[in-house]
């Protein structure tokens, strides 16, 4: 089992990224996500088919309606609309992909709160795409007391661990 920690670097190398699942009707993490990632100087696109603008700021329907092509995809939604959004990660050449789960990376950890779709992983696989398949990169992108006390505790547990 190879550590995260790299692919969480490399993840965090990119600079253009799509945040796909942001809400406006509740607060949720992926909406933190977007906001941190902004906040730490990212080119950021909020994704989400329902509405038309984030947080100030234009909110697509889908990676293909962006202006640019991302970098890099951080996904927070339901395992079907991961499977899509990988879907077109293939189409549009993205290279790294970052499925949420509150639970690190351990499969079958929090199914029922996880975005991470085993048929996405294995498309982001095999399409030469860094997939973090689990954790969140609130754990890792200065995070706060609870997500820094989330990381110490799945890597004491070793749901750090990518398959």
């Amino acid at each position: 089992m190879a550590k995260i920690e790299p692919l969480v670097q490399d993840f965090l190398a990119q600079k253009k990224i799509a945040v796909v699942g942001v809400s406006d009707k509740r607060e949720t993490g992926c909406n933190l996500n977007y906001k941190k990632f902004k906040a730490a100087g990212y080119q950021v696109y909020a994704v989400n088919p329902r509405i038309t603008t984030y947080d100030g700021d234009p909110c697509y329907p889908d990676l293909k309606s962006l202006p640019e092509k991302p970098e890099a995809v951080f996904i927070l939604a339901s395992p079907r609309v991961t499977e899509q959004i990988v879907r077109q990660c293939v189409e549009l050449g993205v290279k790294h992909v970052w499925m949420h789960c509150m639970m690190g990376t351990r499969p079958g950890l929090a199914t029922s709160i996880s975005s991470v779709s085993p048929e996405a992983v294995r498309l982001c696989r095999e399409n030469g795409i860094a997939v973090i398949p689990g954790s969140c990169p609130n754990q890792f992108l200065k995070p706060d007391f609870a997500h820094g006390m989330m990381r110490g505790l799945w890597r004491a547990f070793g749901f750090l661990n990518v398959d």
